[in-house]
């Protein structure tokens, strides 16, 4: 009997069960650690944890029982994210490949391709980035320049990426490049699968705000990958790429929420704590972000279905906007406090860093201006 056939209710029972058992044992040591500007923490620790998930049938979920997962509705698989939220477990290493890459592979993939890189993914076995952005080509991302052609039957890769997520740690990278010279904006493009291991690739890492360095410029140099490592057809690259970024608003935002509420909590409490609660203004702005946040839960949920449309960027654009408010909202009720870094070690509190970590909510995958745009003219059917 299939996940689905049990309904939610059942899965979200048995996901809470296994979750409190799993984080009380070996793991106990991961819960919390990772997530937006802390994904430095416990890496081997959280792929160890990422092959424990694979094993016991818990990452996948929507995906067919052929390739490791449980071909779960919907309902069943934001169910799973919601109560791994709640338990506090850690940020996933493996969120990309089972969130962007391997949802487009089962969409675009041959059975090879499949059979090749589904697997490992599901098992926790190898990690992937996102070969989007470049120097001048962010939220413009039809200016891609980064080139592929073909030679003794491998694909060369020559250009550079950047804010690529996980590239120091990751196998495989999925990128967007011209493969058709001469061609412009969206046509000629081409989605390769490419080794992070091969000679050619360079990854440099870019400090943040928060003083870490989880995003990265990569540079390929005649990278080479084969031939057939490519999904789609040649030229065909920006649909598949556009699917991708589908795939990216997906269920588990439901319970990218709960650690929004989580993040709530911490603020509210620390107001009581500095006495910031007593000001009507911010008062007024904590129970703002709280209402907020429930109408993002509801506009998620009336979105959610296998294949999102460009609507989708209502819901990038609002938890991105709101998430940067709540930062800005973290540091005003820390008072004077909030503009000290720890004096041990100077590093910063979980609120200072929400408040530097979220500047770039409305910046990176797509940012508000763009998102703004692919409302109004895809969704609303405005003039360009």
């Amino acid at each position: 009997m299939s996940v689905s056939d049990r309904g939610a209710a059942g899965l979200r029972e048995e996901a809470r069960a296994w979750l409190e058992d799993a984080l009380s044992g070996e793991f106990a040591h991961v819960r919390g650690l990772g997530g937006p500007g802390r994904e430095h923490e416990g890496h081997e620790l959280r792929q160890a944890w990422e092959r424990h998930l694979g094993k016991a049938g818990w990452t996948c979920l929507g995906w067919p029982e052929r390739y490791g997962g449980r071909a779960a509705s919907l309902e069943d698989q934001v169910a799973f994210y919601e109560e791994y939220a709640r338990a506090d477990a850690p940020a996933r290493v493996g969120h990309i490949g089972e969130g962007l890459i391997g949802p487009t592979i089962l969409e675009f993939g041959t059975d090879e391709q499949k059979d090749r890189f589904l697997p490992p993914i599901q098992r926790g076995d190898e990690l992937w980035c996102q070969g989007y952005s470049e120097p001048e080509a962010g939220s413009d991302l039809a200016n891609v320049q980064t080139k592929a052609h073909l030679e003794g039957g491998e694909w060369v890769v020559t250009g550079q990426k950047a804010w690529t997520s996980l590239a120091h740690v990751a196998d495989w990278c999925f990128v967007l490049c011209r493969t058709e010279p001469g061609s412009q904006r969206h046509k000629g493009l081409s989605y390769l699968l490419v080794p992070m291991d091969r000679p050619g690739v360079d990854v440099r890492p870019i400090v943040q705000l928060t003083g870490t360095s989880e995003f990265n410029e990569v540079f390929f140099d005649g990278a080479r990958t084969a031939a057939g490592n490519i999904l789609g057809a040649p030229g065909d690259g920006w649909r598949v790429a556009m699917a991708t970024l589908g795939y990216e608003r997906g269920a588990s935002t439901l319970g990218q929420q709960i650690g929004f509420r989580r993040e709530l909590a911490k603020v509210i409490e620390t107001a009581g704590r500095t006495g910031a609660i007593d000001d009507p203004v911010l008062r007024d702005r904590l129970v703002q972000a709280w209402l907020e946040l429930e109408i993002m839960r509801l506009n998620a949920l009336r979105m959610l279905r296998p294949d999102p449309g460009p609507e989708v960027s209502i819901a990038k654009l609002y938890w991105s906007e709101w998430h940067r408010r709540l930062g800005e909202l973290a540091q005003a009720v820390q008072g004077k406090a909030g503009l000290v870094a720890e004096p041990v070690e100077g590093e910063f509190n979980d609120l200072q860093r929400l408040y530097l970590f979220s500047r770039a909510d409305t910046i990176y995958a797509g940012s508000s201006e763009i998102q703004r745009n692919i409302i109004a003219e895809r969704t609303l059917g405005l003039p360009r």
